[in-house]
């Protein structure tokens, strides 16, 4: 029997992802607030190579789920931002590393304060029992679509 709690029309809105659309609106609210020219999709870029410098552009697609020719896009524009640059791999030079620049190493603290701000109010008032289950309802749904 399938464990499907949604009624009818309310299947859309949870795929669509409200609750994420809403964060990021937020958040690129922020930027602009801050006047830093950066979009939200140029961030997630940013944000795991503040986690790992030098990833590859397919470890930059696994990473943020995006295609190959929108990654290439996205560093296309941080590079002319002077964010990142590239770098052939020292044993394949099929491969292309994305290294930050010092000015991209300059955001990461404000932009992740911002970030850490419009987490917290996206989830005031909710307590973080339930924080937790609804991280692990959604890795359990992310983990039975991709095994």
């Amino acid at each position: 029997m399938p464990n499907n709690q949604f009624k009818k029309g309310e299947l859309y809105s949870f795929i669509t992802g409200k609750a994420s659309i809403a964060i990021a609106r937020r958040l690129q609210k922020k930027f602009n607030q801050q006047e830093l020219s950066l979009t939200i999709e140029q961030w997630s870029v940013l944000y795991h190579l503040w986690k790992q410098d030098g990833m590859s552009q397919q470890e930059l697609c696994n990473a943020t789920f995006r295609d190959k020719p929108s990654i290439t896009r996205l560093i296309d524009n941080l590079e002319k931002a002077g964010l990142v640059q590239r770098v052939a791999h020292e044993a394949d030079r099929r491969i292309n590393k994305v290294l930050l620049t010092k000015q991209a190493l300059k955001l990461q603290e404000q932009t992740m304060q911002l970030a850490e701000e419009t987490l917290n109010e996206a989830l005031e008032g909710v307590p973080p029992d339930q924080v937790d289950l609804c991280k692990a309802v959604l890795q359990r749904v992310y983990d039975n679509l991709n095994n």
